[in-house]
């Protein structure tokens, strides 16, 4: 008899020391041990049972499992975004029985099997203040309540099919997410009670299916987070970019930005604290604080991802242009219009509209991100300088039916064109940002970001081009120009034969008779506005002809036109040009005016 008492001793005490090298799998010595052995700072004050605080095996709740509680009666704030597509809903079942706690309304010691006059003796009433307590507003916690079945997947295409989410998250009797989902409150192996790791995103992507998370940086990054500056209510879990994955910018519970669960109130907030020269490459604060930017600090709280390009109020978000479950790094160092305008890594994925007018959820070419603001929509930026042919929408600029037009959408076949540099030629397809780019982009030579994130040289020019009238030539002064166009061939009259003549001795700007963008053809035709002619009119005015006043410009053939305009105190009256004796035909012609006298 004895012998069996020590093996029954023994065999108790196997079991023991097994229960203690795996306690964190049990509820025992976890933060929900709330007897007075527990090591959290809320406990019990004489209760030594563990499992009375959540069941009863008699008396109880009509719940299960033998629920020692009553369930609170709270209404409660849920979750609303622009972006889901599920059907949220009070929550039940066992949210409600998690919420007994954690909505901090109910004494911890209330239980059912005792007395309401004998409640259990706690160190704290309810849950203490901070991220346990959920409170009744659920506005900012992932939400709960919905059925996740096929018809939401069907609904939403970043929501995973339900039959091949893993089996580690069960869903409730219809389908319900419910905070058990997520969290299995008897095992805290994984810390916060998870039913599976979130290092490197795994539980979200069980989930959520973000199109180009894979390859993306902000899931392949191995940047350490050390020099970043968290939110002050809960630190950043793991030590590298990767491993934190979504919790970088997403806080599931307590997120101070409802919608998206974002981890700062203002959007941007949660893109700087990396693209700051702390985390990331490149310092973009310190590019949108340059004197010409898109600055997503000058409006905040504006962009939604669901907005109408045709409608929206004018604002530029990070995520206007980047989608951070994409957004990939771009090696491209130092070009000049080669790639054309095939949308690039850190725009990915990005919505846009294209060359016609249409929504497109993924841009192809990096134009069609910029058209949503400087197209259509009554946001776009209005004109800086008067025109002879007034436009501000670019979508209409660029067509390539136009008379005249920089190849971004297309390419243009002008045998005019003579002075392109190499790897340039007729018929080469450019992009926005070989001209709209960082003052200091790799992509032209300099240490810093590609992107127009902000530049010295207004609007958001990659170079200088200076545009006002009598200033001095010098291949500063064009330099945006003299990119592309060859300063030897411009200065040497290879196009136009009068170019240095208006250039350099009359110092008139490229601006004063060239569109950048291009002349809309509802607006202008080829004879009238080839070449990008579209007079800035307050550098030229009218002529008085025998016809009235007029302003022209009319294409004759290759490299050959007249004007009628007057321009610095001399009048132009049909005036000829071309690279066969330009000069002798307008003396010949006797048609040249200074100060309105022959």
């Amino acid at each position: 008899m004895r012998h069996h008492r020590i093996k029954i001793c023994s065999l108790t005490m196997f079991g023991l020391l097994a229960v203690l090298s795996r306690a964190d799998e049990t509820v025992v010595n976890s933060v929900h041990d709330l007897s007075a052995r527990g090591p959290g700072p809320v406990r019990a004050i004489y209760e030594n049972e563990i499992c009375i605080f959540c069941h009863t095996p008699h008396n109880g709740a009509p719940q299960t499992p033998l629920w020692n509680r009553e369930n609170p009666r709270t209404h409660y704030r849920i979750y609303r975004s622009s972006t889901t597509d599920a059907r949220i809903d009070q929550p039940t079942g066992p949210s409600k029985m998690c919420l007994s706690c954690h909505d901090g309304s109910m004494a911890l010691g209330n239980v059912l099997s005792r007395p309401l006059t004998h409640p259990i003796m706690m160190t704290a009433r309810t849950i203490p203040p901070g991220t346990a307590d959920l409170s009744n507003d659920l506005s900012d916690d992932h939400p709960i309540g919905f059925r996740y079945d096929r018809a939401l997947s069907n609904a939403d295409p970043q929501i995973r099919p339900p039959e091949v989410i893993s089996s580690k998250l069960p869903l409730g009797t219809h389908q319900e997410m419910h905070c058990t989902t997520c969290h299995d409150p008897h095992n805290n192996e994984r810390g916060d009670f998870l039913r599976i790791s979130d290092q490197m995103s795994t539980m979200c992507i069980t989930c959520h299916d973000m199109k180009g998370w894979s390859h993306a940086s902000h899931a392949t990054s191995g940047k350490r987070t050390t020099g970043r500056t968290v939110d002050p209510v809960e630190r950043l879990k793991y030590a590298t970019v990767a491993d934190n994955g979504c919790i970088n910018c997403h806080k599931i519970h307590s997120a101070p930005e409802r919608e998206r669960l974002l981890r700062f109130r203002r959007e941007e907030d949660g893109c700087l604290n990396c693209h700051s020269g702390t985390i990331a490459n490149f310092n973009i604060a310190s590019e949108i604080r340059k004197r010409s930017s898109h600055d997503p600090t000058r409006r905040t709280r504006v962009h939604d991802p669901v907005e109408n390009a045709l409608t929206m109020r004018r604002h530029s978000e990070c995520a206007d242009c980047h989608n951070p479950h994409a957004a990939a790094p771009n090696p491209i160092g130092l070009v000049r219009g080669t790639l054309g305008s095939l949308v690039k890594g850190p725009n990915l994925r990005v919505s846009g509209i294209t060359i016609s007018g249409r929504d497109i959820n993924h841009i192809n070419y990096t134009y069609e991100m910029c058209l949503k603001c400087h197209a259509d929509g009554v946001a776009r930026p209005r004109l800086t300088t008067s025109r002879q042919v007034s436009q501000t929408n670019t979508r209409l600029e660029f067509q390539t039916s136009n008379p005249s037009f920089h190849p971004i959408a297309g390419p243009r076949r002008n045998t005019d064109v003579v002075s392109l540099l190499s790897p340039l030629r007729v018929g080469s397809v450019i992009t926005c940002t070989d001209c709209h780019n960082s003052d200091t982009a790799r992509a032209f030579g300099g240490s810093g970001p590609n992107g127009p994130h902000g530049s010295i040289f207004e609007p958001l020019l990659v170079r200088n081009y200076d545009t006002d009238d009598f200033n001095t030539e010098s291949a500063q002064a064009y330099a945006l120009c003299y990119g592309c166009h060859s300063r030897d061939s411009i200065l040497g009259d290879e196009s136009f034969s009068r170019h240095r003549r208006h250039i350099v001795d009359i110092r008139t700007p490229c601006s004063a008779c060239h569109d950048a963008h291009g002349i809309y053809r509802g607006q202008g035709n080829s004879v009238n506005h080839g070449s990008l002619i579209n007079f800035d009119m307050s550098i030229v005015q009218s002529a008085d002809t025998p016809a009235g006043r007029r302003i022209a410009y009319e294409d004759t053939g290759r490299l050959a036109g007249n004007c009628t305009l007057t321009c610095h105190g001399f009048t132009h009256v049909t005036i000829p040009y071309s690279n066969a004796g330009p000069r002798k035909s307008a003396l010949k012609s006797g048609k040249i005016y200074r100060g309105g006298r022959r």
